[in-house]
C-alpha cells in the first residue's frame, strides 16, 4: 500500500482538541485553506453554512488535462438546483472552455464517507489536516476511481493526480445555484460585477480561500497572498479553489545526459580543448560557439606542433530551464574536441518547503536516515595559455656579385684585378622560429556558514532553540583569481533540511553580497509573520542536533565549477507549545 507522505504547513498557532485522524492514505495532498467571516445575505441572494461539496476530476499527471469527466462529491442533497455549469474542470477552463449555464438536472454523489467541512466561516473552520486526510484516504480514492469508471491500480499508478475544487450550492436572485470558485469568478466578470455585489464574502472570499496550492503543480502557482481578505476574479481565476492529490509513483520526466548542468540566469563558463598542428601569428587557429542563436568566437589561439590549448567562453544562461545544444567549429587548421557540448539548464527556485504548521505530526521520521549530502566540491581549479614569441636566428645570406673596372668586362676564364673585382652584396638574414611558453593561471574559492536562531524565537539561546522555531543563515564566500576575465563570482547557494532527509524540497538562498566576496541568506519567508529571513523547523521535530547542509556553487573557471559543501547546526530542545500558558481570564480583565 502506498503511503501519504502530508505536506506540513506554516506555524499558525491553533489550538486543537480534535483526536487525531487514524488513515490509510494513498496519494499526497497539495491542499491548503483559508477563509473567514461571512457577511448578511438576503431572502433572495444567500448561501448558508456547509451548503458545499468538492468537484473531483482525474487529470494527466504532466500537463493537467482532464481525462475524466468530473463528478461533484457533496453530503447535501441539492436536488433544487435550477443552473449550473455543466462537469467542467479549471483545468478545462484553463485551457479554452467557455463558461455556459445549464438547466437540466444536476448529478451529483453522496460518498459512503462524508466529505469534510470545505468552506471556512464565522461559524467554524475548515480543517485541512481533515480535508487532506480525506482525500488522500485509500478507501476514498478507490470509491473516486470506481465513479470514474478507472482501475484503482492505474488511477494511483502515478500517472493520473486528483484535481479538487470547491462547490457552493447558492440562493442567487431567488434562484438556486451550483457553481465552483472558478466558475464563480468567470460568471462574476460575464455580469459585471454583480454576483461580487450580491454574495462578495462567499464567491470572492471563502469559496476561493477554502482550498488553494501549497507549493507550484501542473502550472498553477502556490498561493502566498492572503487567507482572509476578498480576492479580485483574475486572481480566483489563475491561484485558487484548487487542491490537488498525487501519487507515488509519479511518472519522472526523462533524465536527459548532459555534459554540463547550468542553473538558470546566471554567468558560466564553457570550455573545449583545440589540437592539431601549430597555431602561431602567422597560422592561427580561430574557434566559434553558437549558443541560442549568438556566436562567440574567440581569435588568434596559439599552441605549439602537437600541443593543445584550452578554449572557453563566459556567457549567460537565459531565466527559463531547457536543454541545449552548443555548436562549435575551429578555423585555420585546428580541431576542436567536441563539436557539439549539451547543457542541461536547470531552475532551482521552483521546490520550496511547504508551510509547516503547529499540529504537525511525522510519527515515522528517523533521523539516522537524514544523511548530509557530499555532493562533488572542487575549491581550486588551475588552467594555461600559450602565448607565442620570436625566437631570433640572423643568418648571412651571401650574394655575390661580379663588378668589372673601367676598362674591364666580364669576368672570363683567365680574367684578373684588372679586369674587375668580386664583391659579397648580402645581409643577413633572421631565420628564427615561433616559441611557446606557458602562462598559468588559478582560481580558489573559500567559504563559511553559519546556522543561527531567529531573534523572535522568545525562549532560544544563540545555539538552543525550541522545535517548531525559525533559525536563519548566512553564507560567507571568499573567491580569488589570477585571470578575472575567465571566472566568475560565487553566484548559487542552496540549503537542504533534515526533516526532509535532505531531499524533496530545498530553499535557493538570495546572494545578499555579490561579486567574489558573496553573501547569503535566506529570503524571506512569505509565511513569516515578520517577513523574516527564517526557516520554522518542524513542531514534531525530535530534541537533538539540527543540521542544515548548503551547497554552493556557480563559480565557474575555465577548468570547470568550484564549489563546496557546507554544513552547521543549531540544537532544539523542547517545542514551542512549551512557551505558551493557557488561564482562565481574571475577573475584570
Amino acid at each position: 500500500m502506498k503511503q501519504i507522505k502530508l505536506f506540513v504547513i506554516t506555524v499558525l498557532l491553533i489550538l486543537s482538541t480534535c483526536a487525531p485522524l487514524v488513515v490509510y492514505a494513498a496519494g499526497e495532498g497539495n491542499i491548503d485553506t483559508g477563509g473567514g467571516e461571512l457577511g448578511e445575505g438576503t431572502d433572495t441572494n444567500i448561501w448558508n453554512t456547509g451548503d458545499e461539496g468538492v468537484r473531483v476530476t482525474v487529470v494527466n499527471a504532466l500537463d493537467g488535462s482532464a481525462v475524466t469527466t468530473p463528478i461533484d462529491l457533496t453530503n447535501k442533497s441539492p436536488d433544487n438546483i435550477l443552473v449550473h455549469f455543466g462537469k467542467v474542470s479549471k483545468s478545462q477552463y484553463r485551457d479554452g472552455t467557455s463558461l455556459m449555464p445549464e438547466t437540466g438536472t444536476y448529478t451529483y454523489i453522496n460518498p459512503a464517507q462524508e466529505v469534510p467541512k470545505i468552506i471556512t466561516t464565522s461559524t467554524g473552520s475548515a480543517s485541512l489536516e481533515a480535508i487532506k486526510s480525506y482525500f488522500t484516504d485509500e478507501q476514498v480514492i478507490r470509491s473516486i476511481a470506481g465513479h470514474v469508471g478507472m482501475d484503482y491500480e492505474t488511477l494511483t499508478g502515478g500517472a493520473y493526480k486528483l484535481l479538487l475544487e470547491p462547490i457552493a450550492y447558492v440562493t442567487y436572485e431567488g434562484t438556486r445555484v451550483a457553481f465552483t470558485a472558478t466558475e464563480a469568478a468567470l460568471y462574476n466578470q460575464a455580469t459585471g460585477g454583480m454576483l461580487r455585489k450580491k454574495l462578495t464574502s462567499l464567491t470572492h472570499k471563502n469559496l476561493p480561500l477554502s482550498l488553494f496550492l501549497e507549493i507550484p503543480d501542473l502550472g498553477y502557482p502556490a498561493w502566498g497572498g492572503a487567507r482572509d481578505q476578498k480576492v479580485p476574479d483574475h486572481e480566483i481565476i489563475a491561484s485558487l479553489g484548487i487542491g490537488i492529490v498525487r501519487f507515488n509513483e509519479t511518472v519522472i520526466p526523462e533524465v536527459i545526459e548532459a555534459d554540463y548542468e547550468y542553473r538558470v540566469d546566471t554567468d558560466v563558463v564553457t570550455a573545449v580543448t583545440v589540437s592539431g598542428g601549430e597555431s602561431n601569428p602567422d597560422n592561427p587557429v580561430n574557434v566559434t560557439f553558437h549558443i541560442l542563436g549568438r556566436t562567440y568566437t574567440v581569435n588568434n589561439v596559439y599552441y605549439p606542433e602537437d600541443g593543445q590549448q584550452l578554449v572557453w567562453i563566459k556567457w549567460h544562461t537565459p531565466s527559463t530551464e531547457q536543454h541545449i545544444t552548443i555548436q562549435v567549429s575551429a578555423s585555420g587548421g585546428g580541431r576542436v574536441d567536441q563539436g557539439s557540448i549539451t547543457a542541461n539548464i536547470v531552475d532551482l527556485n521552483e521546490n520550496p518547503p511547504p508551510n509547516p504548521v503547529a499540529d504537525d505530526r511525522n510519527d515515522a521520521y528517523n533521523a539516522e536516515n537524514a544523511v548530509i549530502p557530499a555532493n562533488p566540491e572542487k575549491t581550486y581549479a588551475s588552467w594555461s595559455v600559450w602565448r607565442p614569441w620570436w625566437r631570433e636566428n640572423w643568418v648571412w645570406d651571401s650574394d655575390w656579385n661580379w663588378y668589372p673596372t673601367q676598362h674591364g668586362e666580364e669576368c672570363v676564364p683567365n680574367c684578373t684585378i684588372l679586369h674587375g673585382y668580386w664583391q659579397d652584396d648580402g645581409e643577413y638574414v633572421d631565420e628564427g622560429w615561433w616559441e611557446f611558453s606557458l602562462d598559468r593561471y588559478e582560481a580558489s574559492l573559500w567559504a563559511e556558514m553559519e546556522l543561527s536562531t531567529d531573534e523572535k524565537s522568545p525562549t532560544a539561546t544563540e545555539t538552543t532553540i525550541k522545535s517548531g522555531y525559525g533559525v536563519n543563515i548566512q553564507v560567507n564566500a571568499e573567491g580569488s583569481t589570477s585571470q578575472s576575465s575567465a571566472t566568475t563570482s560565487p553566484q548559487t547557494a542552496v540549503s537542504y533540511f533534515p526533516e526532509f532527509y535532505y531531499q524533496t524540497y530545498w530553499r535557493l538562498l538570495e546572494r545578499t553580497r555579490g561579486g567574489y566576496h558573496a553573501g547569503f541568506a535566506f529570503k524571506n519567508n512569505h509565511y513569516s509573520t515578520y517577513n523574516r529571513r527564517t526557516h520554522f523547523t518542524p513542531i514534531w521535530m525530535p530534541d537533538g542536533t539540527y543540521t542544515v547542509y548548503t551547497y554552493l556553487l556557480d563559480c565557474w573557471t575555465p577548468d570547470g565549477m568550484l564549489s563546496m559543501n557546507l554544513t552547521d547546526s543549531v540544537e532544539i530542545s523542547g517545542d514551542l507549545w512549551e512557551d505558551w500558558h493557557i488561564a482562565p481570564l481574571r475577573a475584570g480583565g
